[in-house]
């Protein structure tokens, strides 16, 4: 049986798990089509050896050029996005020493500015009438709620790091969701990668930094489990919903996606900011401090920037390429963070990372050889 861990791909900043219905649309041609030997022989003297037909010129250079082009967008959207997501929750007012902890009201900033170029995109592209929209509504709150719970356990204490790695075993919720209501089986390797991810995170948020202090706060870490709860939500939720538009022959286009989840995502962020008020504190804490505004501008642009480029890999190439690329940009986001903001770990933390990042590497690699696998199997029955 297949596992059902090879149907998900990895979300963080970016709604990966609904573009999997995407069409690929990349990919070179076929083999040129040669006339037959009787039709050359009939058509030219025999004393002369048919022509040679010469190849298309080959495309591995412009799919190179392709990958570079959308797996560097990817990289360079989302590393900043992350370091500005660190630095926006890192903010100290310089009047009072306040920190920024309006999250709700930063998530329906950044669900405009998704919907602005999904909107832009979608009627450059051609959008797909006639999409029922309560299939998004459900799937916006869930996405919304996690990306808000990961900003909250920054607000409250939590390293970047330790978010970071903690996300990157989100399919243990996953994984739990599908066991209890039965249909799943999961390998030993499948197991011990996700084991490998927790447990190195767990290290790594336990151990102390060299200065003495907690890598992570209770609060912090309540945070982050919530979001992963709400990540097992939306991953349940996402195969549904491919599911109910398939039954009602709808096949919404990328951008179709990119649009109305990002409307229902700031739909609910700016209800639930509102009822927190969040959005007036939000305000007054911007005018207070000019600076966060333009940290929280660009982290906004850096995340519709991303989901743009994440598209484009996914419908150039396959999505497993996609995954590849957002999975080890998280762990370069870790080891950046790390680096530059000034994290200093013991033999302890760079333990923990090692053993969550091995977790994260086995897991793209054993996708790779499920891929691979299936490959072979349709060429075999070709």
């Amino acid at each position: 049986m297949t596992s059902a861990h090879h149907q998900q791909m990895n979300p963080d900043e970016e709604r990966e798990g609904l573009l999997l219905s995407t069409v690929p649309l990349g990919g070179g041609g076929g083999a040129p089509q040669h006339p037959s030997s009787s039709a050359t022989s009939m058509a030219l003297p025999l004393s002369h050896p048919p022509p040679k037909m010469v190849p298309p010129p080959s495309s591995a250079r412009e799919d190179t050029l392709r990958l570079l082009f959308g797996a560097g967008g990817i990289y360079a959207a989302f590393l900043y996005y992350g370091s500005l997501q660190e630095d926006v929750f890192s903010y100290e007012s310089p009047a009072g020493g306040e920190k920024f902890t309006q999250a709700w009201f930063l998530q329906f900033l950044e669900a405009m500015a998704n919907v602005a170029v999904g909107f832009v995109g979608m009627k450059l592209a051609g959008g797909t009438p006639n999409i029922p929209q309560r299939f998004f509504v459900v799937s916006g709150a869930s996405q919304v709620s996690s990306k808000a719970f990961t900003s909250l356990s920054l607000a409250n204490g939590l390293s970047f790091p330790v978010a970071t790695l903690a996300k990157s075993g989100k399919m243990a919720p996953v994984m739990a969701g599908q066991l209890l209501l039965g249909g799943a089986s999961y390998t030993s390797r499948e197991y011990a990668q996700v084991a490998a991810i927790i447990v190195g995170t767990a290290i790594l948020s336990m151990g102390k930094k060299k200065g003495g202090t907690s890598e992570s706060t209770p609060l912090g870490v309540a945070f982050i489990l919530l979001s992963l709860f709400m990540d097992g939500v939306t991953a349940g939720v996402q195969k549904r919903l491919k599911a109910d538009l398939g039954k009602v022959g709808v096949r919404p286009k990328p951008y179709d996606f990119m649009l109305y989840t990002n409307l229902y995502m700031m739909a609910v962020a700016l209800v639930i900011a509102l009822i927190l008020g969040e959005v007036a504190s939000g305000i007054i804490y911007c005018s207070a401090n000019p600076h966060i505004l333009g940290l929280m501008v660009r982290f906004s642009l850096c995340s519709a920037i991303g989901q743009s480029f994440i598209f484009y890999v996914v419908s150039t190439f396959d999505p497993l390429v996609c995954s590849t690329v957002t999975t080890t940009r998280k762990i370069f986001s870790v080891l950046l963070s790390i680096f530059l903001k000034g994290h200093k770990l013991t033999g302890q933390g760079w333990a923990g990372i090692a053993m969550a990042c091995s977790g994260i590497i086995s897991e793209m690699e054993s996708k790779f050889s499920a891929s691979r696998r299936r490959q072979n199997k349709s060429k075999v029955s070709m």
